[in-house]
């Protein structure tokens, strides 16, 4: 089970039953002190700085003050995706790890970087192809290029070191070029900063790296809308939809706001039927922070005689 005192990934770690919920996780508060930034409260709550912001619409991200009241949004609807391997919703940048440990199934969760608008993190299945410690980063004409624009330069191979933005671990994707890495920049874990590689905290990929295994399975999904239950209770977990530049009204794969909630709905009550107060399901899209709102309950079976 979790310490609370356990630091990044270890304590947002969570046991499944065969059958289980579809939430994992509860919400909490924390008060900031007066040096406080969003920033800091997300590193030492392993949260990224966009869930925390949305989560907290009334609070400066750079100034909450001495003594406010912070939500912390460690509840998460697991995306609606094959529990298996890693998964990365970049809708919410988080990533998710499915395994077992003596027959027993967990999953482990932590906030991501993911790429920015012209350099998207692409959609879709692969795997982990290699492991590599201490890596180099080999940046392709394309960054250099960029560097070169912006007046920096930016050497054909970065060594392994403090300068390195991979950090110390890097896991390589069947998606060429694209990697699953640390960071030696942590303040931007939780953001669109990438050129389309996944970046987490230093203390999360070394807490990852040894346990992923080559020819793990990893799934790349983009899904701002999340139902899911718990019991007998269903819950909506709303994000903004990630804008990229192949299609901007992108939403649980592609699709308006209606459409997104209609698939994202069906999905969830493809195998119990539930009763749902849709006007709350308005107000938890039109609102978009990102936490689980219970929104309907599952309807009793009806006994049918003739």
């Amino acid at each position: 089970m979790l310490l609370a005192m356990q630091a990044g990934i270890a304590r947002n770690v969570y046991a499944l039953a065969e059958t289980g919920t579809d939430v994992v996780g509860a919400l909490s508060r924390t008060q900031s002190r007066y040096e406080d930034t969003l920033i800091d409260l997300g590193r030492l709550h392993n949260l990224g700085f966009e869930e925390l912001r949305r989560a907290n619409p009334q609070i400066d991200p750079w100034l909450p003050g001495e003594g406010s009241e912070i939500l912390l949004p460690n509840a998460f609807i697991l995306p609606q995706s094959d529990r298996r391997g890693i998964v990365i919703n970049i809708a919410e940048y988080r990533i998710y790890y499915y395994y077992r440990v003596e027959g027993r199934a967990f999953v482990a969760t932590a906030p991501a970087s993911v790429g920015r608008m012209d350099w998207a993190t692409p959609l879709g299945r692969t795997a982990i192809t290699a492991k590599v410690r201490r890596p180099s980063w080999y940046p392709p004409a394309s960054v250099r290029k960029e560097y070169a624009e912006d007046g920096r330069q930016l050497a054909r191979i970065v060594p392994p070191g403090p300068d390195n933005p991979l950090g110390e671990y890097a896991l390589r994707l069947g998606l060429p070029g694209y990697l699953i890495h640390g960071t030696n920049r942590p303040d931007g874990v939780g953001m669109r900063v990438t050129h389309g590689c996944i970046r987490l905290f230093p203390e999360d990929i070394e807490w990852l790296f040894p346990r992923v295994d080559l020819n793990t399975p990893v799934q790349i999904v983009n899904q701002p809308v999340k139902f899911g239950w718990q019991g007998d209770d269903l819950y909506l977990e709303v994000h903004p939809a990630l804008e990229i530049a192949e299609n901007p009204d992108v939403g649980i794969e592609g699709g308006n706001g209606d459409t997104t909630i209609t698939q994202a709905y069906v999905r969830a009550t493809a195998e119990r039927e539930g009763q749902v107060d849709w006007q709350l399901v308005a107000q938890t899209f039109e609102a978009k922070l990102g936490i689980p709102v219970k929104v309907g309950t599952r309807l009793a079976s009806v006994a049918v005689t003739e």
